[in-house]
């Protein structure tokens, strides 16, 4: 049987992790696995940037490209994301399994109008602290426990002069 690589994030998991599953198994199995090994019942599956959760019954093949299978597992169907510019604040209600760099493309270029070069030079941060997640962290893992919401701030990238 071929096995598939399953990259993961999730509610509670702060880095990325990696199981590799049969590509014949549904998707309700591989939710079970990961659910039981991060304790997660009641958990959902969505599949990075996607806006409803997979079909447990689909199998796990059928949605895995060349380099495996991208997933994110959590509680919460949907964050309230927040982001601050200047004096101006944006919301929107987002899937667990949205990727950083998605939300700060939505942010800096459709709400806030800044042409493709500004928002290059900007960085999304965790409000109230200077951690800036890379833009392919999933945003259901940044969520507080207890919390389906996260808030960040558009800052610019530091210029290094030399």
């Amino acid at each position: 049987m071929k096995t598939i690589d399953i990259f993961y994030q999730g509610e509670g998991i702060a880095s990325l992790q990696h199981i590799e599953f049969e590509g014949q198994r549904s998707f309700a199995e591989l939710l079970a696995a990961i659910a039981k090994q991060h304790g997660l019942d009641g958990a959902a599956l969505f599949l990075e940037d996607e806006d409803e959760p997979v079909d447990e019954r689909e199998l796990i093949g059928t949605k895995a490209g060349r380099s495996g299978v991208k997933v994110h597992v959590h509680r919460c169907r949907e964050v309230r994301v927040t982001v601050n510019f200047k004096e101006k604040s944006v919301h929107d209600n987002v899937r667990p399994g949205k990727t950083v760099g998605k939300i700060k493309h939505w942010a800096a270029v459709r709400k806030f109008g800044m042409s493709e070069e500004e928002a290059s030079h900007h960085h999304l941060q965790l409000a109230g602290t200077t951690d800036q997640p890379d833009t392919g962290t999933h945003v259901g893992a940044l969520v507080t426990k207890g919390t389906c919401a996260v808030e960040f701030d558009l800052v610019p990238t530091p210029r290094v002069n030399g």
